[in-house]
């Protein structure tokens, strides 16, 4: 037996409830911190109009995403800080202060000024909130993404890694959707764009407010714990240093193949689930309680398709897995958007988004538990976070590039179907480059 599952398993017969607390704390911390981040994608038409307001409305979009580029942008930055602080002092820390600043700085949105309200600095207070919200999402992501696996038996690695990626995207999706319908219900039509926005990033205040009572009852996984006794049976003054360790010759070389990988399963998402909410709004024309709805089917289908895709990475491995879905990816999404795109039959429309929700979100259901084994204890939640946040905040740029590509919204379809198709190349070179993990964590 190896000391991965050593660890893993005398944690588990010693206590299983600090087990199921690590899970819990881990998949709902991701999905708060999520919950935060997408409630822009549920109002960027309105941002849109409010903070970049443009003769052309593409470019207006455009900048909103280029907005929520510039989060994901700041992603690795919180990785490095948040993640040193997870390898060096435990995920505990990291997780409560990383998921109280996400929801704070997601408030303060709520209170901006418009454009029309105070000119041309209301663009740039907005930007620079953005950057602010993006470093504590960086933090979260270092600590919801080791500890999770980090605390369950070998066997169930897989579907944890599933369960936390893409349970934390389909719950923060959900609530995202539940807050933009009751929102949407208070504020109809024209109302949502003076105060329904607004409230909307409001409730970032309830996710810090959870967030706390979530990272306090989490204990210290079993492979950061072993390593603290590790440590202090060598040498009790010895001191760690994951960021050298990271970019180290060795590790540097594992952090780039990453990217591959994760830019390929950010840049699904994003063009997937991501995007749904404004292409339902200006090419399918569907009002916002109805896309609500058919946003929280999707919120589901990616829990679902996430979680299978990382059981069947259990099963299989994960190289096996990556390059099963990209090449479904790669035939079955161009096709499925221009189909999408020209159809205004509801029933067609829920059935197209979600078939590409669930091809979009399975690319990454292996991807976490990929990056914790492709890093050792000392430095796996700053490599895992930086791998994870490079990759995503490259991703995160493509609906902004896809909006700016459109001529008009018309041409939106196309170039996402044209888009999808290249990233699905690169998640799938990245496969086949990349060597099997399955079981290797230490």
């Amino acid at each position: 037996m190896s000391k991965a599952e050593t660890v893993a398993s005398s944690s588990g017969k010693t206590d299983n409830a600090k087990m199921i607390g690590a899970i819990c704390a881990s998949l709902f911390g991701w999905s708060l911190d999520l919950f935060d981040l997408f409630i822009l994608l549920y109002v960027a038409p309105v941002i849109g109009a409010a903070f970049f307001p443009s003769s052309q409305p593409t470019l207006s979009l455009a900048a909103v995403y280029g907005s929520f580029a510039v989060t994901l942008l700041m992603r690795p930055v919180g990785s490095a800080v948040f993640g040193h602080y997870a390898d060096t002092h435990g995920r505990k820390g990291a997780m409560t202060f990383a998921v109280i600043g996400v929801g704070l700085s997601t408030a303060a949105f709520g209170l901006l000024p418009t454009i029309q309200q105070a000119g041309y600095i209301a663009p740039v207070i907005f930007l620079v909130l953005r950057l602010v919200q993006g470093v504590f999402v960086g933090g979260v992501v270092a600590s919801t993404h080791t500890i999770g696996t980090e605390s369950v038996p070998a066997s169930w690695r897989g579907v944890m890694s599933g369960l936390i990626g893409g349970g934390g995207a389909g719950i923060g999706a959900l609530l995202a959707s539940l807050a933009f319908f009751i929102t949407s219900w208070i504020f109809p039509g024209d109302a949502f764009a003076v105060w329904g926005w607004r409230c909307m990033f409001f409730s970032g205040l309830l996710s810090s407010i959870l967030g706390i009572f979530v990272a306090t009852s989490l204990e210290e996984s079993p492979f950061w714990q072993e390593l603290q006794k590790a440590k202090a049976a060598r040498q009790a003054g010895t001191r760690s240093a994951p960021l050298r360790d990271l970019f180290g010759s060795r590790s540097r070389n594992v952090l780039l193949i990453n990217v591959l990988i994760t830019f390929g399963g950010g840049a699904a998402y994003y063009l997937t689930s991501g995007y749904m909410p404004t292409f339902f709004k200006v090419i399918n024309g569907i009002p916002n309680n109805v896309s609500s709805v058919i946003l929280m089917a999707g919120s589901i289908t990616t829990i679902i398709a996430s979680a299978a895709a990382g059981a069947l990475s259990q099963r299989i491995g994960r190289k096996l897995t990556f390059i099963l879905v990209g090449i479904v990816g790669v035939l079955a999404l161009p096709w499925l958007y221009s189909q999408l795109g020209a159809t205004k039959d509801l029933t067609t429309i829920t059935v197209y988004s979600l078939v590409i929700i669930f091809i979009g979100n399975a690319t990454y259901g292996p991807i976490m538990i990929f990056l914790n084994e492709r890093f050792p204890t000392e430095f796996r939640a700053t490599g895992t976070g930086l791998s994870w946040n490079i990759g995503f905040a490259i991703g995160g740029m493509m609906p902004t590039l896809v909006t700016a590509a459109s001529a008009t919204m018309a041409d939106i379809p196309r170039t996402l179907a044209m888009f999808t198709a290249g990233i699905f190349v690169v998640y799938l070179i990245g496969s086949f480059l990349i060597r099997e993990t399955k079981d290797q964590m230490q």
